[in-house]
C-alpha cells in the first residue's frame, strides 16, 4: 500500500482502519444478529409480524435521516469529533433498546440505531478518502467492506448462538457496550483530516456550515446528473441483496418453515458471493480503471439477476434462487466500491457533503425500495421475491451505462 496523504505513523492508521471497519460491523450486527430473533421480538411485543421488514427498513432509513447535516458539519467540525458523537449516539441506542416495552419504542430505536450507518457512510467513508489515494481507498473500502460483510454472513450464525444463552434485549445491551469499546479506538487512532496539511504541501480546508449555502451546495448536486447517476444506481443495485436481508426470515422461517440454523445457513453462499467479488475487485485494480471494473462486474450482476427471473417463472425452489442471488452478489462486491468512488468524485465540492447525499439516495432508495417490495407481497411467495428483486436491481442498468459513456473521455486508472 502507498503512503499516506496525511502524515500519520502505520500503527495509527492500523488502528483507525480497524476502528473505522469495527464500527461500521457494529453497526450491520444491530441488524443481523437480532434477525433470528425478530418473530420473538414481535410475540414479546404482541406486535404484527409485519415489523419483522418494517423494523429492518426504518434501520436503513435511519441511517439517511442526519447524512444531510452530519456531511457538512464535519466539512467544519472535523471528521473525527462528529465521528465520535454519531458513535455514542449509536451506542446510547443500541443500550436503549434493552429497557423497550412497545413495537412503537422499538422501531423509533431502530431508527436511531440506523443513524450510526448515515455516520459511517456521512464521515468514515470520506475520511479514508482523504488519508490515503486512489487505488489504496478504493482497495480499502473493498477490504473494510468484506469485514462488515462478516455481519450477515456470520450475524445470523452467531445471533443464533447467543440467543441460547442470552435473551435480545442482552444482545442490545451487549453492542452497547462495543460500541463504548469503539469510540475508546477511535478516539485515539482517528487522524483528522480537516485542516491538516498533507504531505504534498496541501490542505483539506474546513467549510464553514451555512443553512443557505448548504441549501446551494445540495442543489447543485441534484443538477449534476453523472452524481445523481452514480448515486442512484448504488442504492437500486443493492436494493435486491437488502430486500432479502429483512424478508429472508419471513420467506425462510415462516413460509418454509426453516428452523432458524437453516435460515441462517442459506445466508452464507449469498454473502461469502459479495466477499468474493470485493476480492476480485482488489486483484484487478492494478490493471483497470474503474469504469472498466464495473463493465467487468456487469456481467456476474446481470447473468444473476436474469437467473432470479428464471427462477420465478419456472418455480424453482430455494436453492436455485440462492444460487442466482450469489451470482448477482459477486457483480455487486466487484462494482460497489469503484462506483462509490465516482459518485464521490463525480463534484469537486467537499467530500463530507458529497458522501452525506450518496449515502442519502442510496440509502433511502434501499429502505424505501425494500418497503415496497415487502408491502406488494414480496415476503409471502419465493417467486414473487424473485422476481421483484430482479427488476429493482435490473433498472439500474440504464443509470450505470449513462454514467460509464459519460466517464468514458476522462476515465483515469485506478493505479
Amino acid at each position: 500500500m502507498q503512503r499516506t496523504l496525511i502524515p500519520i505513523g502505520p500503527l495509527q492508521v492500523l488502528g483507525f482502519c480497524l476502528a473505522i471497519s469495527a464500527f461500521e460491523l457494529l453497526t450491520y450486527l444491530a441488524s443481523d444478529l437480532i434477525m433470528p430473533a425478530m418473530l420473538t421480538v414481535t410475540t414479546e411485543l404482541q406486535a404484527d409480524v409485519r415489523h419483522v421488514p418494517n423494523a429492518f427498513n426504518l434501520y436503513l432509513l435511519g441511517g439517511v435521516c442526519l447524512q444531510w447535516l452530519i456531511g457538512p458539519l464535519s466539512d467544519q467540525w472535523g471528521r473525527k469529533r462528529v465521528l465520535l458523537i454519531g458513535c455514542a449516539l449509536f451506542g446510547v441506542a443500541c443500550a436503549g433498546a434493552f429497557a423497550s416495552h412497545s413495537i412503537e419504542v422499538f422501531n423509533l430505536l431502530r431508527l436511531l440505531q440506523g443513524m450510526g450507518l448515515g455516520f459511517v457512510v456521512a464521515v468514515s467513508y470520506p475520511a479514508l478518502q482523504e488519508v490515503f489515494c486512489e487505488a489504496d481507498a478504493v482497495r480499502l473500502m473493498a477490504l473494510l467492506g468484506n469485514i462488515a460483510l462478516l455481519s450477515p454472513l456470520v450475524g445470523p450464525l452467531l445471533g443464533i448462538l447467543l440467543l441460547q444463552w442470552l435473551s435480545w434485549r442482552e444482545l442490545f445491551l451487549g453492542l452497547g457496550l462495543a460500541a463504548s469499546m469503539v469510540w475508546l479506538g477511535l478516539f485515539v487512532c482517528m487522524p483528522e483530516t480537516v485542516g491538516v496539511v498533507r504531505r504534498d504541501g496541501r490542505r483539506q480546508p474546513a467549510v464553514r456550515f451555512s443553512w443557505r449555502r448548504t441549501g446551494q451546495r445540495y442543489r447543485a448536486l441534484f443538477g449534476n446528473s453523472r452524481f445523481l447517476a452514480a448515486s442512484l444506481a448504488l442504492g437500486l443495485m443493492s436494493l435486491p441483496l437488502i430486500a432479502w436481508i429483512g424478508l429472508a426470515p419471513l420467506l425462510l422461517m415462516q413460509l418454509l418453515g426453516l428452523p432458524p440454523l437453516e435460515y441462517a445457513l442459506w445466508q452464507i453462499p449469498i454473502f461469502s458471493a459479495v466477499i468474493v467479488g470485493n476480492l476480485i475487485l482488489d486483484r484487478l485494480l492494478s490493471t483497470h480503471s474503474l469504469p472498466q471494473l464495473i463493465r467487468l462486474a456487469l456481467w456476474p450482476f446481470c447473468l444473476g439477476l436474469l437467473a432470479l427471473i428464471g427462477c420465478a417463472l419456472s418455480g424453482a425452489g430455494l436453492a436455485p434462487l440462492v444460487a442466482s442471488l450469489a451470482l448477482y452478489a459477486v457483480g455487486l462486491g466487484m462494482s460497489n466500491a469503484a462506483l462509490y468512488r465516482l459518485a464521490l468524485f463525480a463534484s469537486d465540492d467537499s467530500k463530507g457533503l458529497v458522501s452525506a447525499l450518496v449515502g442519502m439516495i442510496s440509502i433511502a432508495l434501499m429502505g424505501f425500495g425494500g418497503s415496497l417490495i415487502a408491502a406488494i407481497g414480496g415476503g409471502a411467495r419465493l417467486e414473487l421475491f424473485a422476481l421483484y428483486a430482479a427488476f429493482s436491481g435490473l433498472m439500474s442498468l440504464p443509470l450505470i451505462q449513462g454514467l460509464l459513456q459519460r466517464n468514458r473521455p476522462d476515465s483515469a486508472s485506478a493505479q
